[in-house]
């Protein structure tokens, strides 16, 4: 489990095909946390067991379903990724609960720079109906408000430090975003949809 607080950006190193589905190298620096292997680290927002440490680098093998359903297939060399360690107990929550599971992909359509830093990203029907105006979604891992919301978009608004200290600064229209919905909208709609309430959303 993890907070949607960034505490590191990383920068691939490289990708390789692996048995596995895909291997995927980062460079961490500079981040003072150096995981062992087998602990859970949020990559932009995908929940990753790391496999190994070569000289200061964190390698992850990513399977064919993650590679599906997320952006890390399409990850380069020198690509940058948000980090954050999972949560142990006893750790202020200063976020939102995250899993690093990701509901879906979504597309940022416009960027806007004027009096504030605002992105409107297309959700996919996977994420769309458990949006919340002023609730929480994890984009790229980062804990955010929503801003607003439609029926197939949202929008965020970025304060500074966000813009400084995560990928978030470098979106432009036609970026893919990995989206995760808040877990407690999403536990909500599920307990409705079992008991007739609500219908399902469309997958």
């Amino acid at each position: 489990m993890f907070t949607g607080l960034v505490q590191a950006v990383g920068v691939i190193s490289e990708t390789q095909p692996s048995d596995a589905g895909r291997r995927i190298v980062i460079d961490p620096a500079p981040w003072d946390h150096r995981p062992a292997p087998g602990e859970s680290i949020s990559v932009s927002g995908v929940c990753l067991s790391m496999v190994g440490d070569f000289d200061g680098r964190l390698v992850f093998d990513a399977v064919p379903e993650t590679l599906a359903k997320t952006t890390l297939g399409a990850l380069n060399p020198g690509d940058r990724v948000n980090l954050e360690r999972s949560l142990a107990a006893g750790d202020l929550l200063g976020g939102h609960v995250v899993q690093g599971h990701v509901d879906g992909v979504g597309v940022v359509e416009r960027v806007e720079t004027g009096n504030e830093h605002r992105v409107r990203i297309a959700a996919p029907p996977e994420v769309a109906p458990y949006l919340i105006p002023k609730g929480s979604i994890s984009v790229e891992g980062v804990s955010l408000t929503l801003a607003s919301v439609d029926a197939d978009a949202f929008e965020i608004a970025l304060i500074p430090v966000t813009l400084d200290d995560t990928t978030l600064g470098a979106l432009a229209p036609g970026s893919r975003v990995n989206l995760e919905a808040d877990q407690l909208a999403k536990t909500v709609a599920t307990l409705l949809e079992s008991r007739g309430v609500i219908s399902p959303p469309a997958r």
